[in-house]
């Protein structure tokens, strides 16, 4: 049966049908159509395209998510290995082929949810976009300081954004409206015993990690594959701060983070991460009790251990403001021989919106902008025009020829390294589906036994305080979320809350929800269930956390 929302709606709901702007009834909000349940995403995905282009382009000038950042200079050094092993075993981008290998990068940092002059002591997700200036045209890896997402399908971004910004009448960041959304989202689970712990406020942007989120391909120089995830860990040890340390920074300032990275450049301190990699087989790896492809999810390292392949270093700040943080433009689907896509429905979606939205903002010329060029590798393209054209150079011999192919003097097409085919065989029917491994609650519960003491404290803090403010409704559904996630923490919420298991014990779980056999035995127990079993389990966002503290 197709994964809809509706399933979860009886036949006499009165609340009006979701439509498009066409007017089209919207049968299914919170699965692209694939082939098979796990990708591909379709190109003619109608309503998810409608839906995201409309989302890039719902604020002008500022970037709609990731408005408020900074950015810095640097290099890229390759230890031209993966771990002990020459890393032209597994892909054959030129990047780190070679050790000591330095590449020219712009890294930017950045918040997610407020604006252009938000405080960057708020609780938000991190930006972490690289841009690797390569000889073979640019590579961006842009990422998160948390290792999972909320969600994981593209089409449901405009929702989950929605649903963190301010509410579109009053224009208050609401947790009802937060948690309201998150309640009916059990997927966000990982992502939110991580967001609402100290390391959803970072110390400053030196002490942060950084990850891909997304999963990815390497291809070697015979055409094989293998899945990657990507991993910035800070030489500088991760620092992060509780609810109560924050206040007491935005109370002197809103930009403490940009000033902190800029004086420590200035003053040589450069700050240092190293890219760790995890790896797997490219395939579908039933074994496993998550999908490799789900952005909620990260890989156990014992079973797939992070090794590293480089460094990355910092030492230049940026010289005017607009034109190279403002201006700097990135996207997932900027990638370099040796690199390549997974059928991650998230980056397939991101890599429409990313280009989309810079292209609205900055302009269709946004790639002639100095800090948005190709500086490593020679651009030759037939594009020509548009708004803000300054580059219109012939790239050929013959200026009047600016389409291919062509026999008077226009560009060629290029060669294949080795050939078009790589990766398994997909097969499957059109469809409308979720990937079928979901367990959402597993990796969270995890996550939350191998926090320090201090971060169980301040998230449990940080999660009474906040859904206090929403509905009963809400707050019961969201103390069954977390007594399925770990007994302790739907027990110290629930008792903030004034909420007991016998209180939600009579919920069912979401009409469109799947429950692992462990989900299903843990909620005939609910709220008595003994704690998970995390020994010897590490996690790669579960390095040691030292706090930040602040007062005044």
């Amino acid at each position: 049966m197709t994964d809809v929302s509706s399933m979860g709606s009886p036949s006499d709901d009165p609340r009006p049908v979701l439509t498009d702007r066409q007017g089209h009834p919207v049968y299914d909000n919170q699965n692209q159509r694939t082939v098979g349940a796990r990708g591909p995403a379709t190109l003619e995905n109608y309503h998810f395209l409608e839906k995201i282009s409309h989302f890039d382009r719902e604020r002008i000038p500022e970037r709609v998510v990731h408005a408020r950042g900074v950015t810095a200079f640097g290099f890229f050094e390759s230890y031209g290995a993966w771990g002990d092993e020459p890393i032209s075993r597994f892909t054959r981008a030129k990047v780190f082929q070679e050790r000591g290998k330095r590449t020219d990068v712009a890294v930017r940092f950045s918040t997610v949810i407020g604006g252009r002059d938000s405080s960057e002591s708020a609780r938000d997700p991190r930006g972490f976009a690289v841009k690797f200036y390569t000889e073979d045209g640019n590579w961006d890896l842009v990422g998160n300081n948390l290792g999972v997402f909320f969600i994981r399908d593209a089409v449901k971004f405009p929702d989950v954004i929605h649903a963190l910004k301010p509410d579109p009448v009053s224009h208050e960041q609401k947790p009802a409206r937060i948690f309201d959304f998150m309640s009916q989202t059990p997927e966000s689970m990982h992502m939110l015993v991580n967001l609402f712990s100290p390391r959803g406020i970072p110390a400053d942007y030196r002490h942060m990690q950084g990850f891909g989120v997304n999963t990815y391909k390497w291809v070697d120089a015979e055409g094989r594959t293998v899945l990657v995830k990507y991993h910035w860990m800070p030489k500088q040890g991760v620092r992060s701060m509780t609810e109560e340390d924050a206040a007491n920074v935005q109370a002197e300032e809103l930009g403490h983070a940009t000033k902190d990275l800029y004086e420590a450049i200035r003053r040589g301190d450069y700050p240092e991460w190293e890219l760790l990699v995890q790896m797997m087989e490219d395939g579908e790896h039933p074994e496993l009790d998550f999908d490799p492809l789900d952005d909620t999810k990260t890989w156990p390292e014992q079973e797939f251990p992070p090794k590293p392949v480089g460094r990355l270093v910092l030492d230049r700040t940026v010289d005017n403001y607009f034109a190279e943080n403002e201006q700097i433009a990135f996207g997932t689907g900027v990638l370099v021989d040796g690199l390549d896509f997974s059928d991650d429905k998230m980056l397939i979606g991101r890599t429409f919106s990313y280009s989309d939205t810079q292209r609205y903002r900055v302009g269709p010329n946004y790639l002639q902008l100095p800090v948005n060029q190709a500086k490593n590798a020679e651009v030759r393209t037939n594009q020509r025009d548009g708004f803000m054209a300054y580059d219109n150079r012939a790239a050929n011999e013959n200026p009047e020829v600016n389409y291919e192919p062509s026999i008077t003097g226009g560009l060629r097409e290029a060669q294949y390294p080795t050939h078009d085919e790589q990766g398994p065989e997909i097969r499957g029917r059109l469809t409308r589906k979720r990937i079928p491994r979901t367990n959402d609650y597993l990796q969270a519960g995890q996550r939350y036994l191998l926090m320090e003491e201090w971060e169980r404290d301040d998230l449990v803090h940080n999660f009474v305080s906040l859904i206090s403010q929403c509905d009963r409704t809400v707050q019961e559904r969201m103390v069954w979320h977390f007594l399925m996630v770990e007994n302790d923490l739907g027990l110290r919420v629930g008792e903030g809350l004034g909420i007991a298991p016998s209180d939600v014990a009579h919920l069912e779980p979401l009409a469109d929800q799947t429950l692992t056999d462990e989900d299903r035995k843990r909620l005939e127990h609910l709220g008595n269930n003994p704690p998970r079993d995390v020994s010897g389990l590490t996690m790669t966002h579960c390095v040691p956390d030292e706090r930040h503290v602040v007062t005044r």
